[in-house]
This record gives C-alpha cells, sequence and structure tokens, in this order.
C-alpha cells in the first residue's frame, strides 16, 4: 500500500474518490485548485513538523501538510545574517567556519586503508600506462608497415 493510499485511508476517503476530485479540479482555476487543501495531492516534500506529529498543520508560508508531507511547495529561505554583510572579513570568517564544521562531519579513512587504496591506484596507473603504451607501439608497427 502506498504512502498516499495510507494517507487517503486516515482521511477517511478512498483512492479512488481522491483521484476524481483531482480531475474535478484540474479544469478550474489554479487558485481554486490550491484552496482545496484537503483534497490536494502531495508533492513529496516533507513539511517542517517532528515526524511524530503528523496532524494536518499550516507552516509558516501558510503550506498546509497532511500525513508529514507538504502540499505547497514553500520559498527558499536565506541566511539574513550572512546575506546582509557586506563586510569581506566577516564573510570570510563565515566560510572559514562552515568549511571547518564540514570537515568535522568527513568520516576519514584510516592509515591501512590509505594503505591499500594508495596501493590500488599505484596498480591500476601502470597496468593503464602498459596497456597505452602497447597499444602505441601496436600503432606505430602497423603505421611503419603500412606506409614502409
Amino acid at each position: 500500500m502506498s504512502r498516499r493510499d495510507r494517507a487517503a485511508r486516515a482521511k477517511g476517503s478512498t483512492p479512488d474518490a481522491e483521484a476524481t476530485d483531482a480531475d474535478t479540479t484540474a479544469g478550474t482555476d489554479n487558485a481554486d485548485a490550491t484552496s482545496a487543501d484537503s483534497d490536494a495531492r502531495p508533492s513529496g516534500k516533507r513539511s517542517s513538523t517532528p515526524r511524530g506529529k503528523r496532524g494536518a498543520a499550516t507552516d509558516v508560508d501558510g503550506a498546509t501538510t497532511a500525513g508529514g508531507v507538504a502540499l505547497k511547495e514553500r520559498s527558499t529561505r536565506t541566511d539574513t545574517s550572512t546575506a546582509t554583510s557586506r563586510n569581506p572579513f566577516v564573510r570570510l570568517w563565515t566560510f572559514l567556519r562552515q568549511v571547518v564544521g564540514e570537515l568535522k562531519k568527513v568520516i576519514w579513512p584510516t592509515r591501512s586503508e590509505m594503505v591499500r587504496y594508495t596501493i590500488i591506484v599505484l596498480i591500476f596507473v601502470v597496468v593503464m600506462t602498459a596497456f597505452i603504451s602497447g597499444i602505441d607501439l601496436g600503432f606505430a608497427k602497423a603505421v611503419l608497415w603500412l606506409f614502409g
């Protein structure tokens, strides 16, 4: 059973009734279709409500959610503290803090994994170099044989 079917069952309607409601609203004006939030199909975007609270809720932008899935896309928000700052040193400091934060999330390989990966890369480079050298030598012999 799909999530849409479970959400429809939780609302008390059947998936067929939901499909016919969506078909009837498809011919109406776009504003009328968005006003019927209870009959709208989910866009697949998760709402900002916690996972345990799955009731119908309204976001800050007015997007109605049902079953934990947003029914209307929200506008993107920007961080106003760094976007309005024109000081290049503040922006550089913010960038460096974000870089350090991202590097803390990296899963670094152990020493044995690094040695193993380095050996694999070196073997691959040697094999590919030998392969390309062999093809080059073969083409050189073929050209000398053909044009003489």
